[in-house]
């Protein structure tokens, strides 16, 4: 079996929930739709929170316009578009424009935020990983991303913020130490 079936036949079983749980299409759609500006307001939020989230917040975004920019190269690779455009009896949910949907880029988003968030912060930090893949299985669910859309998507995120993160924090260890070198005197000058 071939990975773009695969990929069909999951999209088919996902999608396909919108006519057995018809009842939960509305909150699908909420959160496909508009659950990005949940994200912006938290961003905004975190910002207000005070200094400590500054780093969190610039890696954050940082980590999504490396993430899209990753995205736009494996976009070159493979490109197919969203499955209401491709398969027959898709239970198209919103509106979307028939482009390249590989990788989703609204998934990037969230993908990157939610797992800079989980890797900076303690408490809450499942909350914004389910986010992310509630946001996700959505985009699948109201029908305009296929799952290797989202996974893809979902995998070069969470790469591009840890390694963001790892850069950082090895970038802020090089500053810490530095700036412990010069307030400490060398055994010469304790001498002199």
């Amino acid at each position: 079996m071939n990975l773009m079936k695969i990929n069909t036949e999951v999209f088919y079983s996902i999608n396909g929930l919108s006519e057995d749980l018809s009842f939960l299409n509305q909150p699908m759609i909420l959160i496909a739709n508009y659950t990005l500006y949940f994200l912006i307001l938290a961003i905004i939020i975190f910002l207000i929170m005070g200094k400590k989230n500054r780093m969190m917040v610039v890696s954050a975004l940082l980590s999504v316009g490396i993430a899209v920019l990753l995205g736009r190269v494996a976009g070159l690779f493979h490109t197919n578009k969203q499955p209401f455009a491709e398969l027959p009896n898709v239970n198209q949910l919103i509106e979307k424009a028939v482009d390249n949907s590989f990788p989703s880029d609204h998934t990037m988003i969230f993908f990157a935020v939610c797992f800079t968030i989980f890797l900076f912060k303690k408490p809450g930090r499942y909350l914004w990983m389910t986010l992310a893949c509630l946001v996700g299985f959505a985009r699948i669910w109201v029908g305009v991303h296929y799952p290797g859309d989202i996974v893809v998507a979902a995998l070069l995120a969470m790469l591009s913020a840890f390694l963001l993160h790892v850069t950082l924090s090895k970038s802020r260890f090089r500053l810490l130490i530095r700036k412990k070198e010069i307030e400490m005197p060398t055994t010469k000058e304790k001498n002199v």
